[in-house]
């Protein structure tokens, strides 16, 4: 138990490069206290730059990272996960086969479109899954939020930190463990810190591990100037 305890201290507060499936492995059972991730959609998704995502024409990865985030989430705790909605159904098949439970949809309303067909696309959507009973929230968020643009300039489907915030806060407690085995640009983790909870990362791209391992860092040192400057001493009344 100590040794499996040892091995997940140094992912916390850290992001990882390589394949969630292997990395969630090494990671204990019940661990994570939430999971909030952007997984690739499996539509082999490329942007105006030419910019693409790993594992994003396949699927065969899908229901074995499902059932390792199934297996190091604690009992009664939930996970966000967006989804691509023309492949909702493999989505489905693999939550439902690693023992999540759908209990609650969310819509990320846009205030622009990401393309257009038969009709102008302007919003992403999440599935909210447990893992048991998890403890409903004194006040529920809406399940329709707005997603500012976030500028992508990181990740091709950066997603803005200040949509991802307010759920790392429904679902968790200060100090507890945020997982998010697709990292991307890091927005989930710089989300947790932001808020006060711990993190794990993991990215399989290279050039997205970098950018979002640098982007934490400057998040850390953001999160540590502002304590700094909170802790100034008031004099004593005599």
């Amino acid at each position: 138990m100590q040794a499996q305890t040892t091995v997940q201290h140094q992912f916390i507060n850290s992001i990882t490069q390589g394949d969630c499936i292997q990395v969630m492995r090494k990671m204990p059972a019940n661990s994570v206290d939430f999971i909030l991730t952007d997984p690739p959609y499996l539509v082999n998704y490329r942007d105006r730059d030419g910019r693409t995502i790993q594992n994003d024409a396949k699927a065969d990865w899908l229901k074995p990272a499902m059932r390792e985030a199934y297996r190091v989430l604690k009992q009664n705790r939930v996970a966000v996960m967006f989804y691509g909605w023309t492949k909702v159904d493999a989505f489905f098949e693999a939550w439902k086969e690693a023992g999540f439970q759908p209990v609650g949809h969310i819509v990320f309303r846009k205030a622009y479109s990401s393309k257009s067909r038969f009709f102008s696309y302007q919003h992403e959507q999440a599935y909210l899954l447990a893992k048991g009973s998890q403890p409903l929230p004194k006040q529920p968020l809406a399940d329709v939020m707005d997603m500012p643009y976030s500028g992508n300039k990181l990740h091709p489907t950066q997603k803005p930190v200040v949509a991802l915030a307010p759920l790392v806060r429904s679902f968790t407690l200060s100090g507890e463990l945020v997982l998010d085995p697709f990292a991307g640009s890091g927005s989930s983790c710089a989300a947790a810190l932001l808020t006060g909870r711990r993190y794990i990362g993991v990215e399989l791209d290279a050039e997205y591990f970098h950018q979002a391992s640098a982007r934490l860092e400057r998040v850390q040192e953001r999160v540590a100037a502002k304590m700094r400057s909170s802790q100034v001493l008031i004099p004593t009344m005599r």
